[in-house]
């Protein structure tokens, strides 16, 4: 088994940060990301967050880079891994959130993280996350299929086994349980991979990656100049509500990155600029926004023949 090389997994990540700010600069006119660079206060490191603000296709969207190290894991990892009590470690990872301006188009999460966990006298523990997921306002089962499968594409050359078990990890994770309902579409996620080997689970980290692009872009090319009116706009933003939940409330990554001390303004780029609550309010039956609850707020197999 090959020794994990974190310089390896940095350059990649900050390649691939590079790629898809790019990418999503394609669909804007005028509007850019501007980077913040930022050093880690709690250890050593830090990252650069970069945010896209008031763009025409989005309205708000943050890729942020960071690589900390820290003398201590925070509990929200120890809890789930008791093992990693007492252990340094390294965290180095690619997080975005993208949200839209167009009610028709999806906001979109990807992550894809390694960690290294260290002690002396010890084998060193370390191990690969993340994955991507899709949170459609107005939702198009055709977008829900290309989006599935371009997430099996990306795990296919691993065994036919895989896409299915990140598949319904998705929908696991990315469910509220206060609301009974999935944020989303889902898509994959995964954590504590090193049962392949270092060498291949880096080559799928680096696979699940590449293929976020390719399964975001065309829904935002084929929705972004949909017409939507004020009905659409306000349901957008009740819905976003559903979105600061989950992150504020389950997302381990969130929690990860408070209790270790990190940058609060890089963690909390995910929230989007506006977002409403409503009490107790249910769609009518019949309409658009009941066919999301209805048919794409639970989990689904998309890609049954």
């Amino acid at each position: 088994m090959s020794a994990p090389d974190i310089a390896s997994v940095k350059a990649y990540l900050m390649t691939l940060q590079d790629n898809i700010c790019r990418s999503l600069e394609g669909e804007e006119p005028s509007a850019r990301f501007q980077e913040d660079v930022w050093s880690y206060d709690s250890g050593i490191g830090g990252g650069r967050t970069r945010v896209l603000a008031g763009g025409d296709t989005f309205e708000q969207g943050g890729v942020n880079f960071s690589h900390v190290i820290g003398s201590n894991m925070p509990p929200s990892a120890t809890a789930h891994r008791p093992d990693l009590a007492g252990r340094s470690f390294q965290a180095v990872g690619v997080s975005l959130v993208i949200h839209p301006r167009n009610p028709y188009v999806p906001t979109s999460h990807a992550n894809v993280r390694f960690f290294l966990a260290e002690k002396e006298g010890e084998e060193p523990i370390w191990w690969f996350g993340g994955g991507f997921d899709l949170t459609p306002y107005y939702p198009y089962e055709e977008d829900a299929i290309a989006w599935h499968r371009t997430a099996r594409a990306a795990c296919e050359p691993f065994g036919a086994e895989v896409y299915p078990r990140f598949k319904k990890w998705c929908d696991e994770y990315f469910f509220l349980k206060h609301r009974n309902e999935t944020r989303g579409v889902g898509g994959l996620f995964f954590d504590d991979l090193n049962e392949w080997g270092y060498e291949r689970s880096f080559e799928f980290l680096r696979s699940v990656g590449d293929h976020y692009i390719p399964a975001y872009l065309p829904i935002v090319q084929k929705r972004k100049n949909t017409s939507y009116g004020e009905r659409e706009r306000e349901f957008q933003l009740y819905r976003r509500g559903r979105y600061v939940e989950f992150n504020l409330v389950f997302d381990r990554g969130t929690l990860f990155g408070l209790q270790s001390g990190g940058r609060t303004e890089s963690i909390l780029m995910s929230l989007p600029p506006v977002a409403h609550w409503r009490y107790n309010w249910k769609p009518e039956a019949g309409t658009p926004e009941d066919n999301l609850y209805q048919n794409f707020l639970k989990p689904r197999d998309w890609l049954q023949a």
